[in-house]
């Protein structure tokens, strides 16, 4: 990662004040209605058609697009029967010799509210303050589609030749990303050979440098319920003798995960990290430190004076950095079965369901992973109970291509000249299904995988913003990198 770092192609500081500019006049107020909008994922609004939300923000974006009147921009809703629309936007080359295509890529579905906001913040209520625009899906990944027109925007005031530039803007990643596949296929031609991708719905180390996305982490999301009774019954006249759905779940999680460790048990469930993500995750320890684990939202109290925080699970920033990318996690996401706690009397419950959500490594397959699951929670089942886990969403990782030397050269480059450091290399804990398919069916292309979820920016959780400043230089910086295709 030595490469040395021509000159910009771009006047710099032309591209970034343009880009800044169309930035505070035009997409932050466009944002601040799509963030009014409650457009939730499918998995999250069973009535998203009838209610309109996505169709709405998509309508909402197309026809901001289409007010810029880009230089032979065509662009088209595509919707398929009783899927999520898709945004489809095509730029035709003006670099005569360039036969591949550029396919950018963002979506514009949420995910649903989230507890624990600020007293003057929400997830519908957009907010801005410093410089970070606060609201559900601004940067996850709403920002995506206006800040790839506002970098096509930038090559063209500056005449600068560019390959052939597609856009791809979808409405059901936070689901999984289940309606793609098939708009894949209907668009298959029109996509073209391509050769870079860019995907702006990833995160970064920090707000210092423009940051690559090298690996994600594969997914496999369920409920897993246990039924010990048909109704609910006095605890003093059954407990000891009827076992707890609780105590029956916390047994057949143990099949899984050590809870002392958090390890899960399953071998089938790791990989062994290639070495050169090894390298890259050990210089990228070196440039966040401990950063890594104090940018989340630790809880913390008094103790004798002084403030005492929660711990991470590791402070070594490189094991840190592996934990969160390549080691599988499994997390509880929510719990049905239980009473609010005013209204919890002395009752058994007769059941408890856990929504599970297990994080794999970028090189596990997740459809085996889910068959395996299944298996290892439901058989033999203490106590002969009802026990049933039901997969809702899986999506297999993905392990970035080799970099090529020109695309290298033209990430720092483009680093070096908004930012004023070199680009980082991360590898990111979420995960996008997109990437995987496209990694299949363009084997040989790039993969410009970068975002702006960076330090405290929060994604699906309480209190999301897109730092602003950050989202003005890493569109220069994609304007960058296009104008260097070869």
């Amino acid at each position: 990662m030595n490469a040395r770092i021509p000159p910009s192609v771009l006047d710099a500081t032309q591209t970034l004040s343009q880009v800044s500019s169309l930035w505070d006049d035009q997409i932050v107020p466009c944002l601040e209605d799509y963030i009014r909008i409650p457009a939730k994922s499918p998995m999250f609004d069973a009535d998203w058609s009838a209610n309109g939300y996505l169709d709405t923000v998509v309508r909402n974006t197309a026809a901001w697009i289409e007010s810029q009147k880009l230089a032979g921009l065509t662009l088209e809703v595509i919707r398929l029967p009783g899927r999520t629309p898709v945004l489809y936007f095509e730029v035709p080359a003006t670099k005569a010799e360039s036969i591949q295509t550029v396919l950018m890529y963002g979506h514009l579905d949420k995910q649903p509210e989230f507890s624990g906001w600020r007293n003057d913040l929400g997830p519908w209520t957009p907010k801005m303050e410093d410089g970070k625009l606060f609201g559900r899906g601004g940067a996850d990944d709403g920002y995506a589609a206006y800040a790839a027109i506002a970098a096509i925007q930038a090559l063209k005031t500056q005449n600068a030749p560019h390959p052939r530039i597609v856009g791809l803007i979808e409405s059901c990643e936070e689901s999984g990303s289940y309606d793609l596949l098939p708009y894949i296929d209907a668009l298959k031609p029109k996509l073209g050979d391509v050769g870079l991708v860019v995907c702006l719905d990833s995160g970064a180390g920090n707000y210092d440098q423009l940051w690559l996305t090298t690996s994600l982490r594969g997914m496999a999301a369920g409920t897993l319920k246990v039924e010990i009774l048909t109704e609910g019954v006095h605890s003093g006249d059954a407990s000891g003798l009827v076992p707890s759905s609780f105590r029956i779940m916390r047994q057949v999680l143990d099949r899984l995960e050590d809870s002392a460790t958090g390890r899960l048990l399953p071998a089938s469930f790791h990989c062994e990290v290639p070495q050169d993500r090894l390298a890259q995750a050990q210089a990228t320890a070196d440039i966040l430190g401990d950063e890594i684990y104090k940018r989340f939202p630790w809880a913390h109290y008094d103790c004798g004076g002084s403030t005492a925080f929660a711990l991470p699970t590791t402070t070594d920033p490189l094991q840190a950095l592996l934990n969160r990318t390549w080691i599988p996690t499994l997390s509880v996401t929510g719990a049905e079965g239980f009473p609010e706690m005013k209204n919890a009397g002395n009752v058994l419950r007769p059941y408890t369901a856990f929504k599970l959500s297990l994080r794999l490594p970028p090189l596990v397959e997740a459809a085996t992973a889910v068959q395996e699951l299944k298996a290892l929670l439901e058989d033999n089942a203490p106590y002969q109970a009802r026990v049933t886990f039901e997969g809702m969403s899986q999506a297999t990782g993905w392990n970035a291509p080799s970099t090529t030397p020109w695309f290298e050269s033209a990430l720092n480059a483009a680093s070096q000249s908004h930012f004023g450091a070199p680009c980082g290399y991360i590898g990111q804990g979420g995960t996008i299904p997109l990437m995987n398919m496209l990694s299949k069916g363009f084997p040989k292309a790039q993969m410009m995988v970068c975002g702006v979820l960076g330090p405290k920016s929060n994604a699906h959780g309480p209190n999301e913003f897109l730092h602003v400043p950050y989202a003005k230089r890493l569109t220069a910086a994609v304007a960058e990198v296009i104008a260097r295709f070869p």
